[in-house]
């Protein structure tokens, strides 16, 4: 009955997850566990399951830790297609959290036992796996490398090229498959892969490919994904009307899938398209629906580039208040957020508009609130800002007519007075500092003259003095190690061992002393406590079938478990596997840098701006001319 009952758990979550409900799904493999089976074929799927489960949670601690378990009794029953499954498992997890190497390794192995078994399916799967690390390996590579606009270092073009070749790979295999859902797949990520490449015309071809079997299949979100990618390729071939046309698909399909943030990412698209095409009038409308999405789900890091933008829009229309007001509240957000290159490019605005509207440093922009009234109907809903420019004022006492005109000069002196005396003691002290200073290190240097006569001579005054300051502070800090160091007390009858061995030895052989001291039976036992601590650490690395959660070890496994644990004994491949994946672990000791630029969910993945930026990148380079030869 409770065999029975394990699997009926585990049914159950298999069901729950299968309708989208992956955390009712994973409390039902969770308690599945708790129960328990000896039968290892459905403990390694509960765990697979499990794993899965926890992935889209977003737990992929937890989905790793399962996907361990499930790999570990795959390996120790022998059941080569479990190990390549929670080998390809493992890797989709590691690359999720940046451990791009180790995830190259699991898929690999997943590649290797797929062809060695001939499943084509999990060959194909694996294949466009390794393309999908390589793929987001290159992009966190360009993201996070100094580089300019529009260049990719050599390592970033070669990890995308691998990761193109692999998809590539995968493509023929499933088109031999006649898989058209895994082809529609494979056209997305080499038209994302030529994308990032730079070679625009080859992923606007791929796309179109997606785009025409997303159709194909009824699948509104890759159809959406497609139209946006499109828009982005011809952005790039200054095609800005027609990356404006596929924006606006993107808009409806997003609307059509209630998705607000990939919604507010097509307006802001389009409010940029418009930038470009000089239709200020339609971008400021889309930025302002930008605006209003990103209001309403708190993503900061929108509205302060959807401020941006519009203070960018009205500077072209020459509303030069307009472009303050919303200057002023990118200022604002990026100082909330941490983003300091935002925060130097309000900065720069705000300095530029208030000289234009000839207003002083630190002038308030008057009269801008009353434009605003139109823009709360449009759901923009700016902040009010109260005027605090004059709360202060108070605190200045300026002089009563009733104080005479010649009280104010009498008390500047005395103060200029106070002020002269202060730094006179301030200077006296700071001479008679010096003076002490100088007479030590005069001192700590005529030692070291009658130490070294010779060398003496040659040193300069000033040179001397400098070294002594070095003397007299290693002076004072050669004792703090020693402060630290735990002596070593013997007994006096170890004490006279040592003395009697060291007297046997001879004379002439005082390490004779130095090592009967080291191997005094304390120091021994030392050893041995050192030796047997360190001994146990690579056990506690080992993966013992015992400590698998759910497993009820019987007579009928045991024997099962011992067979076939000893039949799959490690090769030369699982250790330079095991080799590969221990050689960056000290990478994930490291701090990683911030990024440079905070992302929010109504943004695009690829902001705008760096768009543009590669964009213009080149047509300084176009502008020069070269210079004749003599």
């Amino acid at each position: 009955r409770m065999e029975a009952s394990c699997l009926e758990l585990a049914l159950e979550g298999e069901r729950l997850c299968k309708a989208g409900d992956f955390k009712a799904g994973a409390a039902f493999f969770e308690a599945a566990v708790q129960v328990g089976t000896e039968d290892l074929k459905t403990l390694s799927a509960i765990y697979s399951q499990l794993g899965n489960a926890y992935f889209y949670l977003k737990e992929y601690s937890k989905a790793l830790e399962y996907h361990k378990h499930d790999l570990t009794l795959a390996r120790t029953i022998g059941d080569r297609i479990g190990e390549a499954k929670a080998s390809g498992n493992l890797g989709n997890t590691l690359k999720i959290l940046g451990q791009f190497d180790e995830a190259v390794v699991c898929c690999q192995r997943h590649l290797d036992i797929s062809q060695e078994q001939g499943d084509k399916v999990g060959e194909a799967r694996a294949l466009y796996n390794i393309g999908n690390v390589y793929h987001a390996k290159g992009k966190h590579l360009s993201w996070n490398m100094a580089q300019d606009p529009g260049y990719l270092s050599q390592e970033v073009k070669e990890t995308l090229q691998k990761a193109s070749e692999y998809y590539e790979r995968n493509l023929s295999l499933v088109k031999e498959l006649g898989d058209r859902a895994a082809q529609g797949r494979a056209y997305g990520n080499l038209g994302n892969t030529q994308y990032l490449l730079g070679n625009f015309s080859e992923a606007i071809a791929f796309h179109k490919e997606r785009l025409a079997i997303a159709k194909e299949f009824g699948d509104k979100a890759a159809e959406r994904r497609a139209y946006s990618n499109l828009g982005n390729a011809h952005i790039f071939l200054g095609r800005f009307d027609i990356s404006a046309e596929y924006y606006k698909k993107t808009l409806q399909l997003s609307r059509q899938l209630k998705d607000q943030a990939v919604e507010a990412q097509a307006c802001y698209s389009l409010g940029n398209t418009y930038t470009l095409l000089q239709d200020y009038e339609r971008a400021i409308e889309y930025h302002l629906k930008h605006l209003v999405i990103a209001q309403e789900l708190g993503d900061r890091v929108g509205e302060g580039r959807a401020c941006w933008s519009l203070g960018n829009a009205y500077v072209s229309l020459g509303s030069h208040e307009q472009a303050l007001h919303f200057a002023r509240k990118h200022l604002e957000i990026s100082q909330e957020i941490g983003d300091r290159n935002g925060e130097l490019t309000a900065q720069v605005n705000m300095a530029q508009l208030k000289s234009a509207l000839g207003l002083g440093p630190g002038d308030e922009d008057v009269g801008t609130a009353h434009h605003y009234s139109g823009y709360e109907a449009q759901g923009a809903r700016p902040k009010r800002l109260q005027r605090n420019s004059m709360d202060s004022l108070d605190l200045l006492k300026f002089p009563s007519e009733k104080v005479s005109k010649d009280v104010w000069p009498q008390r500047l002196n005395i103060r200029a007075s106070k002020a002269v005396q202060r730094q006179k003691k301030k200077t006296t002290s700071a001479r008679n500092s010096r003076v002490f200073l100088t007479q030590t290190f005069s001192q700590k240097a005529n030692k070291s003259h009658a130490l070294s006569q010779s060398k003496a001579k040659s040193i300069p005054q000033e040179r001397s003095y400098d070294e002594c300051f070095f003397d007299l502070l290693s002076k004072f800090q050669s004792n703090r190690m020693d402060d630290q160091r735990c002596p070593l007390e013997e007994c006096p009858s170890e004490a006279a061992e040592a003395e009697q061995c060291a007297g046997q030895a001879g004379a002439g052989r005082q390490v004779g002393a130095q090592s009967s001291l080291m191997a005094s039976p304390q120091t021994e036992e030392f050893f041995d406590l050192i030796a047997s601590s360190q001994s146990r650490r690579l056990d506690d690395q080992r993966a013992n079938v015992g400590n698998l959660p759910g497993l009820r070890i019987t007579h009928n496994n045991l024997g099962h478990l011992r067979v076939e644990g000893d039949a799959q004994e490690p090769g030369d491949e699982f250790f330079n596997m095991l080799m590969k994946c221990q050689s960056s672990r000290i990478d994930d000791q490291r701090c990683a840098p911030p990024d440079s630029i905070p992302r929010g969910p109504t943004m695009p993945d690829e902001d705008f701006f760096s768009l543009i930026q590669r964009v213009q990148a080149k047509r300084m380079d176009e502008q020069r001319v070269d210079l004749a030869s003599a």
